[in-house]
């Protein structure tokens, strides 16, 4: 039997950043699991667009939902909380990452060094809202991707000049009448992307008080692009990532951004799912991330292949014909199906490293879209 070329965990691809972010001093922080009566604070988004409402079909994704704008989801204490496990010195040592894509990220790190994040997203009230939001029954993509971190640090010196040559900037272009690219575009702390997951789930872990940009590009079927302005501490964003290119804009005047990521699928086994690990292979310890693939790939596969045979059987009892087109065209999309795990699980994978296979469109408009990312 063949085996994958794997690389063990993080440990040579950590990135140059520090656990830095100091946690709130005047906090105490409890030890209670997590409770939804004491640690959601859900109030509705404004508004949510749809696929249409991007200038794209309508059944581009598996829901007609596209994304919407943020909202309040979770209490100051369990921000706290998630901001406790995820900086803690077991998760910055095992579960650090850097590639192409962003500079620092934490993967893999629930339920063994955070109980309360993963005891957060598997919760059945978090689930439903994060449901109703999308227009579809969701469930977890895989403990793997259970609260996936992006995080920019930036020293107090640092801010002082960013924000410094962005008034400077904006002084110039405002005394010769111009508008150029954004400041905070053109140095995105994650760069244009789809995601490899149907549906994510985005919380911001920081104060954002006096944050300048950070918001969510989305581009649109026409080309043009459509800002999502980002949530505040505390506050969620849903978006349906995996048909959507979008990058995470620059942050100015706060001294971290840090957002948790949390990826869904759709719970029903009959709809397709869409998931592929172009964005995750490079940044991910893989014997475990292909065990978990896996492994709920082939539960949906299971499922199916029981419904099938009750339908089967069902029909023998009640004495009627065998439709045998509608039953090849079940197997040929189960082969269809298992050839796409197949494909995914690619054996040399380079650490770091992530193609713009991802994205959409042509090739030459990939190549424009990801040719500085590596700087």
């Amino acid at each position: 039997m063949e085996t994958a070329n794997l690389v063990s965990p993080p440990k040579a691809m950590k990135s140059n950043f520090e656990p830095l972010i100091d946690h709130p001093k005047v906090v105490v922080l409890s030890k209670d699991e997590f409770d939804p009566k004491k640690h959601i604070d859900f109030t509705p988004p404004t508004k949510t667009y749809t696929m249409g409402d991007l200038s794209l079909p309508e059944d581009t994704g598996v829901s007609p939902f596209a994304v919407s704008e943020p909202f309040r989801l979770f209490t100051a204490e369990a921000i706290h909380r998630m901001r406790a496990e995820v900086l803690s010195k077991e998760v910055w040592e095992s579960c650090q990452y850097s590639s192409n894509l962003a500079q620092c990220q934490l993967r893999g790190f629930a339920p063994q060094f955070a109980p309360f994040i993963y005891d957060t997203w598997k919760n059945p009230e978090t689930l439903a809202i994060v449901s109703k939001i999308a227009g579809i029954d969701l469930v977890t993509e895989m403990d793997f991707e259970i609260g996936h971190i992006n995080i920019s640090v930036k020293s107090e010196k640092q801010r002082e000049e960013e924000l410094r040559a962005y008034a400077e900037k904006a002084s110039t272009e405002a005394d010769e009448g111009i508008a150029g690219c954004p400041w905070e575009d053109d140095k995105p702390i994650v760069d244009w992307h789809t995601d490899s997951y149907p549906f994510v789930c985005v919380t911001m872990l920081s104060d954002c008080t006096n944050m300048i940009g950070g918001e969510t590009a989305l581009r649109t079927g026409t080309g043009d692009i459509l800002k999502v302005r980002g949530p505040q501490m505390g506050c969620a964003v849903v978006l349906q990532g995996r048909y959507i290119e979008h990058q995470a804009l620059r942050a100015l005047g706060t001294a971290e951004r840090i957002t948790m990521v949390t990826s869904f699928r759709p719970r029903c086994p009959d709809l397709r799912d869409d998931t592929v690990l172009t964005t995750v292979r490079a940044i991910s310890n893989l014997s475990e991330l292909y065990f978990q693939f896996s492994e709920y790939r082939l539960e949906i596969l299971e499922e199916r292949i029981r419904n099938q045979l009750r339908s089967l059987r069902e029909t023998k009892r009640s004495g009627k014909k065998l439709d045998t087109q509608k039953l090849k065209r079940f197997l040929h999309d189960q082969e269809r199906f298992l050839a796409h795990m197949n494909k995914e699980m690619v054996e040399d994978v380079k650490m770091g490293e992530i193609d713009d296979s991802h994205l959409l469109g042509t090739p030459s408009m990939k190549r424009q879209r990801v040719g500085s990312v590596a700087s």
